[in-house]
């Protein structure tokens, strides 16, 4: 199953409001686990850059002056996602962000059945407590002290950890306990399917055979005095 740990960095919160993307960062999972590839580009948003978006993640007007235009880039992150699933923390507001984009160059929409919010995944399971990426770093022991500033790429290299833990981590194959021998991971997508029971390569013998209920017979009557186990075999 390839997916695609996504993440980006806007001018603001609104692309409605003209706010444009500044940043992609993807990386590239087959069933879980990265492969080593990824996506990342800065994007010129031809616009200024809000102090509170600055603040957020660093990158200036004068740093994406010189970088692409999405439109510039647009094909590329499209062959790079190809028909693998999203996986994004918050996906609404990111796929806004991104399907405005597409928009603006005449191509069409990424759909919602090929993205997963791992924030809705998270709050399924987690119910009480921050459903942050930091604070899903915290609670699976993620490091995360380089994430000073948020950046598209580190952000989707930590997302793709906590995707892995939301999903029964390393060892998600292994019977840790009830709960998660039964079920198979939470896509956040809908109810989680019960896991197909393992099979014996052959079935167990329930009843002995003659001989063995003779053996064991003159076994007992080796022993001194009478054994307890005689009334079961009467």
């Amino acid at each position: 199953m390839r997916e695609i740990s996504f993440d980006t960095e806007t001018t603001g919160l609104n692309p409605l409001d003209g706010d444009r993307l500044v940043e992609i960062g993807g990386v590239e999972l087959i069933n879980f686990i990265p492969t080593g590839r990824v996506y990342h580009v800065y994007i010129n948003p031809e616009r200024d850059m809000p102090e509170g978006a600055f603040r957020v993640h660093g990158l200036s007007e004068e740093f994406l002056s010189d970088k692409p235009k999405f439109a510039e880039i647009a094909q590329e992150f499209l062959d790079f996602v190809g028909d693998g699933r999203l996986v994004i923390h918050n996906a609404p507001f990111d796929m806004g962000f991104i399907n405005m984009e597409l928009g603006r160059c005449g191509l069409p929409n990424i759909p919602n059945e090929q993205v997963l919010d791992t924030l809705t995944m998270a709050r399924r399971k987690y119910p009480t407590g921050s459903a942050s990426l930091d604070a899903l770093c915290s609670r699976f022991g993620i490091d995360n002290s380089k994430r000073t500033k948020h950046g598209a790429l580190l952000d989707a290299e930590l997302l793709a950890e906590v995707y892995l833990e939301l999903n029964g981590g390393k060892q998600r194959d292994l019977i840790l306990s009830d709960e998660d021998d039964q079920y198979e991971g939470e896509d956040g997508g809908g109810p989680r399917q019960r896991k197909p029971a393992k099979q014996r390569s052959a079935p167990l013998v329930h009843m002995p055979t003659e001989a063995e209920l003779k053996a064991h017979a003159d076994f007992l009557a080796g022993m001194k005095g009478e054994p307890m186990w005689n009334k079961y075999l009467k």
